[in-house]
């Protein structure tokens, strides 16, 4: 990766989530690493969310979900993301996922899931070394 180029990330919460202090204080901390970051809001449909990411030309795609419906959801986003021919983007998740869940993700194709208590220093390592690593 060109280090003048800026990371462009994608925050979105999909489903019917309405809780969103935690992708909030993720989007401002990735800001105030250099990123450039766009938070689509609460209560977004799988499309939405790929639609927004194919709009803005984002590099990661951060999903925050605290409802429960990632395993449902997940895969719409990975569907909606392959039809528009977006399988370069780095996914990862946060929020209240449990344990058994994980494997489930990441071999969809989530890169990385950062539950509660994540050290927001390892975000921002994780989200500069997966984007250098696909670049």
């Amino acid at each position: 990766m060109n280090d003048s180029r800026i990371i462009r990330v994608l925050v979105a919460k999909p489903g019917l989530d309405g809780h969103d202090r935690g992708a909030k204080i993720i989007a401002r901390v990735l800001r105030d690493a250099g990123m450039e970051v766009v938070y689509t809001g609460i209560r977004q449909t799988p499309e939405m969310i790929a639609e927004a990411a194919l709009q803005e030309d984002v590099a990661v795609i951060g999903l925050s979900i605290l409802s429960g419906a990632h395993l449902e959801l997940f895969p719409q986003i990975f569907e909606s993301m392959n039809t528009r021919g977006m399988e370069d983007i780095v996914v990862v998740a946060g929020g209240i996922i449990p344990d058994k869940d994980r494997a489930a993700l990441l071999d969809m194709g989530v890169k990385a899931v950062f539950g509660p208590g994540t050290p927001t220093t390892d975000i921002v390592e994780f989200v500069r070394g997966a984007v250098a690593e696909r670049d």
